[in-house]
């Protein structure tokens, strides 16, 4: 696990420079240019660094072992990091939207250059690559907080090719549309947090991880085992608690019966990766 730990928080590090680079351009530029919908898709940006920030706090709490009052140890603060990064979404969000408000209002047409599609340009190319690298690791390793970036990061992404469109829609003249892709945007950002909250509670809430008929399958081609119920699963798929009942023969002695029961753990977890624990529960065959 502590190969794991430090794994994300490498990649957390490597993005929030990059993001850093992205939201300074952005900002600058859009302040620079009275551009509503670029200026909030900098300050969109910025909180993708916010992110990274919670998520290499969150990571690093994780990764501590476990100890007398949490037994189970502290992953799931990583799960919890990410909820708060749903949270900054939603901060976001609000800000956008109030300032897309305000803007309806009191039109002013920003200064559309060329300067402003190359900076939108580049900034698109980088988000897509840091998206694509985050998703593709946060997979592989089964890192919530990873995947949880690396679609607030995709947002990043559909929000500034808004922003490019609503360029060619300033230029056309209609500068009401400049408010309007804000607008957009901010709801796309809130779309993005809904979806980070539902997979992360599905970790606190202890969604079964496992198909059922899978783990009674692979227990029950163990000899000896009669029958499996009660199966329970909880975690994420790198680190997965199983508890379960199996019935064996009652004229099996104590030992014999603890023995076949360490033989569905040790088959349970060649079998299926990322189980952490498997709890078996002995019951005796009756009529």
């Amino acid at each position: 696990m502590k190969e794991y730990y430090r794994t994300v928080r490498r990649v957390l590090i490597f993005i929030l420079v990059l993001n850093i680079i992205v939201a300074l351009a952005k900002v600058l530029y859009g302040w620079y240019s009275n551009s509503l919908s670029m200026l909030s898709d900098g300050f969109h940006s910025f909180f993708d660094g916010a992110s990274n920030v919670v998520g290499i706090i969150g990571i690093t709490l994780a990764s501590r072992p476990a100890d007398k009052e949490h037994k189970y140890g502290h992953w799931k603060i990583e799960t919890f990091a990410s909820i708060i990064i749903a949270l900054f979404l939603f901060l976001v969000c609000f800000e956008v939207v109030q300032s897309a408000v305000t803007r309806f209002f009191n039109p002013s047409a920003p200064e559309i250059t060329s300067i402003s599609f190359f900076v939108m340009g580049i900034t698109i190319l980088i988000n897509a690559g840091v998206s694509f690298y985050e998703y593709k690791k946060g997979r592989e390793i089964d890192s919530n907080i990873l995947i949880a970036d690396s679609m607030h990061t995709r947002s990043d992404i559909y929000a500034s090719i808004a922003v490019i469109f609503g360029f060619f829609a300033i230029i056309a003249g209609y500068i009401w549309v400049d408010p309007l892709i804000a607008l957009l945007i901010g709801i796309l950002i809130a779309k993005t947090g809904i979806g980070i909250i539902k997979e992360s509670s599905e970790v606190l809430l202890d969604k079964s991880v496992i198909d059922d008929e899978v783990v009674e399958k692979i227990v029950k081609s163990v000899p000896d085992v009669i029958e499996c119920h009660a199966i329970r699963t909880r975690g994420k798929k790198s680190q997965t608690y199983i508890d379960l009942h199996i019935t064996v023969d009652p004229r099996y002695s104590i030992e014999e019966a603890h023995h076949i029961g360490d033989k569905v753990e040790l088959k349970i977890k060649k079998s299926i990766p990322g189980v952490k624990e498997v709890l078996i529960h002995l019951e005796p065959e009756t009529d």
